[in-house]
């Protein structure tokens, strides 16, 4: 779903406006290593081979992109060590593999780039970078990674204070602010237009054509435009062999959203889209093969932690 709960409530009685409250949806579950997983915790299939395959052949993906997304649960605990597999995986294979993240926020970049290079402790970092709740447990394995392996790691999504002023007066607010507040924001305008995904987006928040403002949507789409853009102008800057970028499944679902926005940026770069879910019965799960492919280039299902 959503990187965050978004909850309307209305400023007046009949046709007013609408505040928007951004209210982080992670939990803090806790799995530390690809052993504490049981053989059938997960399973991966290929959607256009139309095959089950393994975390070594998901990484094959690579080799066919600069970009790969991961769309995942946010309080997936599983799903999370599948990640940092994947990236090891990755690493291992490609070298040169920058991680780009949804659960940092761009005015945090300077200090996520601090911590990497090793100017300052943790407990700085973890202070001054307004981690996600689930940090320790579901992303610091990959940062650690990366810090590891001397890889960037890129700051993706648009700090929320200014997602907050689009929802509630569309993103023409944003030419208001300074330079030094627009330098966190992807070019502006971004687009805000995608018809289809805007209809995806109305069944999200419950429905009807008429639920969602388009303030409300311009929101989403700048967290979309915002990832898109880093991606690329990091791509861009920095020219790493492949990105591996992590985001709720809900922005790059059937190719929409955050894949759209860098598809505007980087109208030649290649990429593949992972989509992840949790289901009751891993051992039962029966691939849906249409359905699949058209949400993802591959699907990872994983059972629900216990």
């Amino acid at each position: 779903m959503l990187r965050f709960w978004l909850a309307l409530l209305p400023l007046s009685s009949f046709g007013g406006g609408l505040g928007l409250f951004l209210v982080c949806s992670v939990a803090g579950y806790s799995l530390t290593s690809a052993q504490s997983m049981a053989p059938r915790d997960y399973r991966i299939f290929d959607n256009a081979a139309q095959k089950e395959i393994t975390l070594a052949e998901l990484a094959d993906a690579g080799a066919e992109a600069q970009v790969i997304f991961f769309g995942e649960q946010h309080n997936d605990s599983i799903g999370h060590v599948v990640q940092a597999e994947l990236y090891r995986e990755l690493l291992a294979r490609y070298g040169d593999v920058s991680l780009s993240l949804e659960m940092f926020e761009t005015d945090c970049q300077l200090v996520l780039d601090e911590y990497l290079d090793g100017h300052i402790p943790e407990r700085n970092f973890i202070k001054d970078s307004r981690p996600w709740d689930n940090y320790k447990t579901a992303y610091r394995p990959l940062v650690e990674a990366a810090r590891g392996k001397g890889q960037k790691v890129v700051a993706a999504n648009a700090p929320r204070r200014y997602v907050s002023l689009v929802g509630k007066k569309t993103q023409s607010a944003l030419k208001k602010l300074d330079a030094e507040a627009r330098a966190y924001l992807p070019p502006l305008p971004f687009f805000a237009e995608d018809e289809d995904y805007l209809e995806r987006f109305q069944e999200a928040m419950g429905g009807g054509v008429h639920t969602v403002s388009p303030a409300f949507f311009q929101a989403q789409c700048l967290w979309d435009a915002s990832m898109g853009y880093r991606i690329y102008r990091h791509w861009k800057k920095h020219k790493p062999r492949l990105i591996l970028h992590l985001n709720g499944s809900f922005h790059t679902d059937y190719r929409q959203g955050t894949i759209n926005q860098l598809r505007r940026y980087g109208k030649k770069m290649t990429y593949k889209n992972i989509s992840s879910s949790t289901v009751p019965d891993v051992d039962g799960y029966r691939p849906r093969w249409e359905q699949q492919m058209a949400t993802a280039d591959y699907t990872v299902v994983t059972r629900p932690f216990r």
